[in-house]
């Protein structure tokens, strides 16, 4: 008599456990809380890594040499797809693979980067969270305004190439003429730009300043927070690790909430979605964090109104 195949062999075997890269530009130490809520994103939807969930993490630890490397490692290990902590990562990864899905935790303005065709219909490999949050700029301004309440002059930084920035320039001109408040502008292509930028608003006697972004900045941010405090010029940042190592103001995107977001995009591409399918999200969650150490030592007053809109208050400067 002949018995049929038993298939319990085929249901026996392990499942696959997926494997995901996730590459960085800094250190881990550098964004352990964009790391954890990235994990706790993960856990949120039932991941928990090492049992169903298998985490490659490489990091470029600041040498963007390294990248192209440490990329090629991930694709080496064929990962089921790719976490990028940042446009300079998220460009390394788009130019080392066109199969693998990326996802962005975040970036400044992904279609003029090339990195998706539309927010809406990405199109291609990539997909993820940006930081584009429209008005930003001008609430920044806004809110200088609220603590140098005779501020008539703000000295703008900025790199003028970077993508995102001749928008948000816009939206400051715009609530700067609502204020009365004239800009100075500053562009910033080199580290050795820094310096002669704020000697050249005090000169101008600004009031204030307003960072938007750029990579150059943000690589020298102790030294730009530091060169804030001697100048005593109130500054707003467009980035938390300027306040978190000195700096005074930080309002705009919780870049801690698009890393947990990031877990979502994980979920769906390993539940069979298309990057090319997936639309980019734009950030949510906003947050206000103030140093106070870096008021006291400009002799800056933050109102209680102000104050108490804070979503985190450092009153230590992290060594």
């Amino acid at each position: 008599m002949l018995f049929p195949l038993c298939s319990s062999a085929n249901a026996q075997q392990p499942k696959k456990i997926p494997r995901i890269g996730y590459l960085g530009i800094g250190a881990p130490s550098a964004s352990p809380a964009r790391i954890e809520a990235f994990r706790q994103g993960l856990r949120e939807l039932g991941y928990v890594e090492g049992k169903n969930i298998v985490i490659e993490h490489r990091y470029a630890e600041g040498k963007i040499d390294r990248l192209q490397a440490i990329v090629a490692e991930l694709v080496g290990l064929n990962v089921d797809l790719i976490v990028s902590a940042g446009p300079t990562v998220t460009r390394a990864a788009k130019q080392a693979t066109v199969t693998i899905p990326i996802i962005m935790a975040y970036d400044d303005d992904p279609v003029s980067n090339g990195f998706v065709a539309s927010l809406a219909r990405p199109g291609g490999n990539i997909t993820g969270l940006s930081t584009l949050a429209p008005g930003i700029s001008g609430k920044q301004l806004e809110l200088l305004k609220e603590i140098v309440p005779k501020l008539s002059h703000v000295a703008v930084l900025w790199d003028a190439a970077q993508p995102g920035n001749p928008q948000a320039f816009a939206e400051i001109n715009l609530a700067a003429d609502g204020l009365g408040v004239r800009r100075q502008i500053l562009d910033i292509q080199d580290p050795k730009d820094i310096e002669p930028a704020f000697r050249a608003a005090n000169k101008g006697h600004a009031n204030a300043v307003l960072l938007l972004g750029s990579p150059v900045l943000l690589s020298q941010r102790r030294r730009v927070a530091d060169l804030a405090v001697k100048s005593r010029l109130p500054a707003i940042y467009g980035r938390p690790e300027f306040v978190e190592d000195g700096g005074l103001l930080y309002y705009g995107t919780s870049f801690n909430e698009l890393f947990r977001r990031a877990a979502a995009y994980v979920d769906k591409l390993l539940k069979g979605a298309k990057p090319a399918d997936l639309p980019v999200e734009q950030p949510k969650k906003f947050e206000l964090i103030i140093n106070l150490k870096a008021a006291k030592q400009i002799d800056v007053t933050i109102p209680p109104s102000v104050l108490a809109r804070a979503d985190r208050v450092i009153r230590e400067r992290r060594q």
